[in-house]
């Protein structure tokens, strides 16, 4: 009998041992929904489908079953704290949850403790990131590609500014600086952030506050992000205080599009405030799986709700755990959980913490979710290296009265376009703006045509637009003497360009100035920065250190800096024709002159007949073929190569030198010359002279901080009679200032022009402040009237020059020509004279070697250097033909010579021979 009951004990020890081995027979699996919410509702349905399915199969798990335990948080962190430490004591090795992201910041501290992973659809906060919550996973898009998808929408418009509507949690929070990133990169921002309390929280006084100050904003573009009680209280008080009408733009996170999929029937006072809205819908391709499991929705909800998109990620959420754990069983996993030795030392109270033990098998469950390829009914299922989704995408819907359509589609693979992004994604990637398209939109108040985005300020309060109350040159902008009246030729450019903006713009124009002196125009432009004024209007020069507080527009007008110095007018005199050269030109042209005639009469002397001769003809001939290069008539023919080489290189400087001196000569005495010591703006810099700037202008802080002129050396002038005045008297040596005021002056004052050339580039333009929408339609339409003549033709009636100096103003200020401009010339001559003469020489040493040693056959003197030296002058003086038949001869005579010589010895041999047979007898 012992023995019986000892088999058995060690048979139930073996089933056991052997049932630990292989797992448990049931997976337990928590769940952490918000049931009264739409997503809670939709997600349980979902959950329990994927249950039963999953559990259908008993082959999938090998006979082990499924269990999903849903717990209800009830909009409360408390609750699913409470939950989640519950769902720790019963062994569970997954939780799908929680719904929001706040308690996902918390319970992912839980998570990583004991390794239990937990999986989230709809807590998609960017933040969340692997690196501090490792055993969390976003199983849904994450919000960040949501806001990168908005962003895309708000530069595809033109939009510059939005303003931004959420809720006071971390979700909404965050996902909201993201976009402030997302949008900086695409030039635009946030301009102002209306916060609500969390949803649902959140009292119809407090939107009403916040909606309130957003209409005074100029921005018209809202992004509301919130959740669907406070999101449908946003839109039914905007549309009560006139907020849904022409103009506005709103766009609304995912919360909307679940509450139109998952709502079977919106009331008409709910689509009448949501009308002309647009939102965004994760993207679901189409596929039999979705098709098939759509079809079951209506019996699985009892037509309760509608599905949406988070169903089927909850769904597919459920496959996912049910993969990675058939893949743990795989794998020989381990479904055993241990003590947390971090609570093994925590004693009293009445915690039962000791429950609380880590899942040995959580990290490799983990691994096996992060590393699913699976297909569901949202389509193909793989996480990037980061644990985002592969090919994340969304739907854009635009909310028409009680139906949506819709408009298009965003990917992160391709942005915007109507075509679905499957279907893209065979294509290589495409982001530029002109592959973007969306359909047509139909905007709040009824409306197709694009929304401008923004109005101004205070509901259309006027705009103070300052204007410089000049003193001097009121030909540009002025105030009427007792009146308030603004006139000049920036006004007009201004007045006119309104004109074609599509809307009005309420403005009244502020002097600034007190009417005795110009007034500061850095000054005018900081009242911008403080607020005083909108806007500044006049001849207001676009510089840096502007520009770094301030807008402008396009430029209307060039305004490059000048210098204005006293002329002379040059008479004609008997030595005219001598002007055109500068004297080192004259000299120089001289030098090369002779230069040539000498190379010429080297390389020809021993060849030519007509480079030979006495002394005093041979200099003679050098000094007439040089000059007479001049006008092509020289009558000496050159024979040589080199000769030839050099006359050709010679006559095509002597053509250009020719042809410039014949246009300078003729601008002389046709066209008046006029004369200063003043050249330009280098020649005035370096000088020590006192120069003249416009009171007001930046042109002294140009001129000192630049240029570093010294202060003491700029004199301020008040008006163009202070400037002829100061000029006459030699009190300034020039006067600086910008193109349009010196075109005025030099209208009235004959004595007075240019020197040199324009120094800077610049323009003048309308200010506005930073990031100003107006700015951006007034440059458009400063364009369009340049373009329609219409800036020409302002120009011509307020700034055609007067015709008493027409001629004086048009005059050229015809400079002499200098040796800067032609020694490139002269350097090549002088490597082609150089170079002609090495060659010569070199030929000619050649010849005088060979001759040398028949000259020192024949000569009787000495071998000395002066001798050689003689001889090499001789040689090189004497005509190469008469050298050639010297030299024959000399050859013939020495052959002679020696041929005497040999005669000589032979006779000299016989006679040595018939005296030694005499002796022998």
């Amino acid at each position: 009998m012992n023995l019986v009951w000892l088999v058995s004990i060690l048979v139930l020890c073996v089933r056991s041992f052997s049932e630990a081995a292989r797992g448990p027979n049931v997976i337990k699996i928590g769940a952490l929904l918000t049931l009264n919410s739409i997503n809670g509702k939709v997600s349980r349905i979902a959950l329990k489908a994927a249950e039963d399915d999953i559990n259908s199969d008993p082959r999938f798990l090998g006979g082990r079953k499924l269990s999903i335990t849903i717990h209800d948080s009830k909009f409360n962190g408390f609750l699913s704290i409470i939950g989640a430490l519950e769902f720790m004591e019963a062994d569970t090795v997954a939780i799908i949850g929680p719904q929001n992201a706040v308690m996902a910041h918390v319970l992912s501290h839980l998570a990583n403790e004991l390794h239990v992973p937990f999986l989230s659809f709809t807590a998609l906060d960017p933040t969340l990131t692997p690196l501090q919550y490792p055993y969390f996973v976003q199983t849904a898009p994450n919000d960040e590609f949501q806001m990168t998808a908005i962003a895309d929408i708000v530069s595809y418009f033109g939009w510059g500014e939005v303003v931004a509507i959420y809720s006071d949690d971390d979700q909404s929070r965050n996902v909201v600086t993201i976009l402030g990133d997302k949008l900086a990169e695409r030039r635009c921002k946030i301009s102002y952030k209306a916060v609500l309390a969390p949803d649902p929280t959140a009292n119809r006084s407090d939107v009403m506050n916040e909606l309130v100050k957003v209409q005074q904003m100029e921005s018209r573009v809202i992004v509301l992000s919130t959740f669907k009680r406070t999101g449908l209280l946003v839109f039914d008080v905007a549309k009560s205080i006139g907020m849904m009408e022409n103009g506005y733009v709103w766009i609304a996170t995912t919360w909307l599009s679940t509450v139109l999929d998952s709502t079977l029937a919106l009331s008409s006072k709910t689509a009448n405030t949501l009308h002309g809205s647009l939102t965004l819908r994760p993207h679901i391709p189409d596929s039999q799986r979705k098709r098939a499991f759509m079809s079951r929705w209506n019996q699985l909800s009892n037509g309760s709700i509608g599905l949406n998109p988070y169903g089927l990620y909850g769904y597919d959420t459920v496959w996912m755990i049910a993969h990675a754990v058939k893949q743990l069983l795989d794998q020989n996993g381990s479904f055993s959980f241990s003590n947390d030795s971090n609570l093994s030392g925590i004693g009293g109270g009445t915690l039962n913490l000791e429950a609380l033990n880590v899942f040995d098998g959580g990290e490799q469950l983990l691994k096996n979710i992060l590393q699913i390829n699976m297909t569901g009914v949202t389509g193909p299922i793989q996480f990037n290296p980061d644990r985002s989704l592969l090919y994340p995408s969304y739907d854009i819907i635009n909310v028409v009265e009680s139906n949506h359509q819709q408009i298009g589609y965003w990917s992160n693979y391709s942005g915007l376009s109507v075509v679905p992004p499957e279907t893209l994604y065979e294509k290589p990637p495409n982001r530029s703006f002109s592959s973007q398209h969306l359909l047509d939109v139909v905007w709040p108040g009824g409306g197709t045509a694009k929304p401008r985005g923004w109005v101004f300020a205070n509901n259309g309060r006027e705009l103070r637009i300052g204007v410089p109350n000049r003193v001097s040159y009121r030909d540009f902008v002025s105030k009427v003497n007792s009146t308030e009246i603004v006139q000049g030729y920036c006004i007009d450019v201004f007045l006119a360009a309104l004109k074609l903006l599509p809307y009005p713009v309420p403005h009244k124009f502020v002097p600034f100035g007190d009417g005795l002196k110009n007034p500061s125009y850095s000054d005018l432009v900081f009242k911008i920065l403080s607020g005083d004024f909108d806007a500044a209007v006049g001849d207001i020069a676009i510089v840096t250190n502007r520009t770094k507080i301030v807008d402008f527009t396009q430029p209307y007008i060039e305004s490059g800096l000048v210098v204005v110095a006293p002329v002379r007018k040059l008479n004609s005199s008997p030595w005219t024709f001598l002007r055109p050269f500068t004297p080192l030109m004259w000299g120089v042209t001289a030098v090369f002159f002779l230069i040539v005639g000498s190379v010429v009469w080297i390389l020809e002397h021993r060849t030519n007949d007509e480079f030979r001769g006495p002394p005093k003809k041979q200099i003679a001939t050098i000094f007439w073929f040089s000059f007479s290069t001049m006008f092509f008539s020289h009558r000496e023919n050159t024979v040589s190569t080199l000769g030839r080489l050099v006359v050709i290189i010679w006559l095509f400087v002597v053509l250009i030198i020719n042809s410039s001196y014949t246009a300078s000569l003729t601008s002389i005495l046709t066209v008046q010359q006029l004369s200063s010591p003043i050249r330009g703006i280098d020649s005035l810099v370096t000088s020590n002279q006192r120069i003249g700037f416009q009171v007001g202008s930046f042109v002294e802080n140009y001129l000192s901080e630049q240029l570093n002129i010294a202060k003491h050396r700029l004199v301020p002038l008040g008006s163009p009679e202070e400037y002829a005045i100061a000029l006459k008297r030699g009190n300034v040596a020039a006067v600086v200032d910008e193109g349009p005021y010196v075109e005025r002056f030099l209208s009235d004052h004959c004595a007075f022009s240019i020197r040199g050339q324009e120094f800077t580039k610049s323009g003048w333009g309308f200010a506005f402040p930073r990031d100003s929408p107006l700015a951006i339609d007034m440059s458009t339409a400063i364009l369009a009237l340049s373009e329609n003549g219409e800036l020409q033709k302002i120009h011509e009636k307020w700034l055609s020059p007067k015709k008493a100096c027409d001629s004086h103003n048009s005059v050229a200020d015809s400079e002499q020509l200098q040796l800067k401009s032609f020694w490139g010339l002269y350097l090549i001559c002088g490597i082609a004279f150089l170079l002609a003469l090495l060659i010569y020489f070199f030929l000619m040493l050649r010849q005088f070697s060979r001759h040398r040693p028949d000259e020192s056959l024949t000569s009787s003197q000495g071998s000395g250097p002066s001798s050689r030296l003689q001889t090499f002058l001789s040689f090189a003086d004497e005509k190469e033909d008469e050298w050639k038949s010297r030299s024959k001869r000399k050859r013939r005579d020495s052959s002679s010579f020696n041929g005497y010589m040999k005669d000589d010895e032979s006779r000299d041999g016989s006679v040595r021979i018939d005296r030694e047979i005499s002796q022998d007898s």
